[in-house]
């Protein structure tokens, strides 16, 4: 028997290749004793093996690059050419880095201004689109009204964009300021902008706004907000109960869907690797012009 097993064995091995062999006796090496395996034989291959090119997360930096997920709406060549018009768009304006939460000031050109530009200061709740549709919702209060204006990015109406407090908030959106209390969405026009040391990280601000009782722009109960203080307070056991059967825990779990509502890495890496360089000069640029108008003195008028 113990002939026929060994027998099998190798035909085993002889069929399987070199690298599968069964387990050997232990070996005594010195003091010790081990179970030898043969090692696996390293093969070569002519190409050369493709490293994965790192950039950073220009996700989240440069959003509107990229294209939208929908395959409905997507055409290779259209979004060819319309990064290079956004490359050509930021080479004359400078669009610089800023979230949802962000405090901005823009300032668009206005035929009937007195003074032809028009800048309204107020908290982006929101950044909507991709390419050349790319667009943000700032939101302030002005006179006890809410206001807010949707500005299209590489509108060509746009002078200059402004980033006077860099954060992030704890939700993707802030449409639930427009049911909270004022105080949470009134900003000065006069208000400067705050210094930031560059390649600082990005601070979160952990503020959890306040409601004002009901009714609201949206149930605001069956979004799980994490930016809302005490939502349940302004609600009854009657509609806890709806927010409850209304809850989808398994959508964190459902791959397809997040599959379905993002861009594949290897896409995004193909993407930006195109306009990463002209990205960085650019930024470069701006950065040196923002240097020298800090330290350049008007001209006094005699």
């Amino acid at each position: 028997m113990a002939n026929s097993s060994g027998k099998i064995t190798k035909q085993i091995a002889c069929i399987f290749g070199r690298n599968c062999f069964m387990p050997q006796k232990s070996q005594s090496i010195g003091k010790y004793s081990t179970s030898v395996f043969p090692k696996a034989e390293t093969t070569t291959y002519d190409e050369p093996v493709k490293e994965r090119t790192s950039l950073p997360d220009y996700r989240f930096v440069y959003p509107e690059f990229l294209p939208d997920p929908n395959p409905e709406f997507r055409n290779k060549l259209r979004e060819k050419l319309e990064r290079l018009d956004m490359l050509r768009r930021r080479a004359k304006i400078s669009i610089p880095e800023f979230y949802v939460g962000s405090i901005l000031a823009i300032t668009v050109a206005d035929p009937n201004s007195p003074s032809k530009n028009n800048r309204f200061v107020g908290i982006c709740i929101d950044r909507i689109g991709c390419g050349l549709r790319a667009s943000c919702i700032l939101r302030n209060i002005v006179d006890g009204h809410g206001v807010e204006i949707k500005y299209e990015l590489y509108n060509p109406l746009l002078k200059r964009i402004e980033v006077l407090r860099l954060e992030k908030r704890l939700d993707s959106t802030l449409y639930y300021l427009r049911d909270a209390l004022p105080q949470y969405s009134t900003f000065s026009f006069d208000m400067e902008s705050e210094p930031r040391i560059e390649g600082a990280p990005i601070p979160i601000n952990p503020l959890q706004v306040e409601l004002k009782p009901r009714p609201w722009y949206a149930r605001w109960e069956r979004a799980n907000l994490m930016g809302v203080k005490d939502v349940n307070s302004h609600i009854t056991e009657k509609m806890l109960k709806q927010a409850a059967r209304h809850e989808k825990p398994w959508e964190k779990f459902d791959l397809m869907k997040q599959y379905r509502s993002t861009i594949p890495e290897d896409e995004q890496v193909e993407i930006f690797s195109e306009v990463e360089s002209q990205l960085k000069e650019q930024e470069v640029t701006w950065q040196n012009a923002r240097r020298q108008s800090k330290f350049s003195r008007k001209p006094i008028k005699v």
